[in-house]
């Protein structure tokens, strides 16, 4: 026989899962004729709680889980220490887990954390993720989850990014600024919300200042410096080569730096070049690397505390909040034309 689920009964109302969930735990956001309907149709078809589903759902661990790509990524052990800053002053500890920018490892990693009950869960999704079930199915049981940086549209919950588009918009703009005519644009993986905003920055501007938007001129890359370097060559081997590069990340950008080298170009005279993420090692390259600075640390606390404040007030908080953070110009002499406009 046919064990009823919350789906079964989802289903039936025509309403969500997550709505069904809070209605059998009475939650103060579910209206009371919804109530009613959940708890009849419940009764009706024998449902049964699962009694692990109950345990993940009233259980206090004070654990975190925090997913992200790569703790190497200097950018992502920034936004950790943010987090564990916020959640070391609430009493609540904090367990790592790197998805290493693998679809099927990140799911593994969601399913130890709901298994080992965690309180709550902050996440930036992986490269290879284009799957958001994963999430989907512990969200919709009512688990606290925040997504930072590289976040997850189809997700009703918190979330902590910075203005993409803002900053891809000035980096292209500085590269104007400085007299660059043909700007190309290394984005990266096109699924991720992060690349597409960064590539609307940036051919924005080139229509605000009236500049060619060439299609040969835009290249996607994974983030990852290894990638971008035979993508750049590529890039740099063309007969209407660029004479500026916007790339979507400081770890694309390296790559680039490292062709431009190689092939004899010469920093930013013949070629302009800004990364995005203003990692450390950006301002030791030679000549070093302008960037958009992203405020790492601030983005780890503020998904900290959205999950935390989450977690102790379940059913307040009905209106996921979108926390977007500003982004500053840092100009070096990668992209710095002497005479030009800073």
């Amino acid at each position: 026989m046919k064990t009823t689920t919350i789906k079964d009964i989802a289903l039936a109302l025509n309403i969500s899962t997550s709505t069904v969930s809070r209605a059998l735990r009475d939650s103060s956001e579910i209206g009371i004729e919804t109530k009613r309907k959940v708890l009849e149709l419940a009764h009706q078809l024998d449902y049964n709680p699962n009694p692990v589903a109950l345990s993940l759902l009233n259980s206090q661990s004070h654990d975190i889980g925090v997913i992200v790509p790569e703790i190497s990524n200097p950018f992502f052990a920034i936004a950790i220490a943010g987090i564990e800053d916020v959640a070391f002053a609430q009493g609540y500890h904090v367990v790592i887990y790197q998805s290493h920018e693998d679809y099927e490892r990140e799911v593994l990693n969601v399913k130890h954390i709901a298994n080992r009950k965690k309180d709550g869960l902050l996440v930036s999704i992986a490269t290879e993720t284009k799957d958001y079930s994963h999430f989907k199915s512990l969200h919709e049981r009512g688990f606290p989850i925040v997504f930072f940086d590289r976040i997850c549209e189809e997700i009703d919950t918190h979330k902590v990014l910075v203005d993409d588009f803002e900053g891809a918009y000035m980096a292209t703009e500085h590269l104007i600024k400085q007299g660059c005519e043909r700007i190309a644009h290394l984005s990266g993986p096109e699924h991720l919300l992060i690349s597409r905003r960064r590539l609307h920055g940036y051919r924005a501007a080139l229509l605000d200042y009236g500049k060619p938007i060439n299609d040969d001129w835009v290249m996607a890359s994974p983030y990852n410096a290894n990638n971008s370097l035979e993508v750049a060559r590529t890039l740099l081997a063309k007969p209407d080569r660029p004479d500026g590069i916007f790339a979507s990340s400081d770890n694309i950008a390296i790559g680039c730096h490292a062709a431009i080298v190689e092939a004899g170009l010469s920093m930013p005279d013949e070629i302009a070049l800004i990364g995005f993420s203003d990692l450390p090692i950006s301002a030791l390259l030679n000549p070093p690397l302008s960037s958009v600075s992203q405020p790492a640390f601030e983005m780890g606390r503020s998904a900290a505390e959205l999950l935390i404040n989450l977690i102790k007030n379940p059913g307040k908080y009905t209106t996921p909040i979108s926390n977007v953070l500003k982004t500053s110009l840092m100009a070096r002499k990668s992209s710095l034309r002497k005479g030009a406009v800073k």
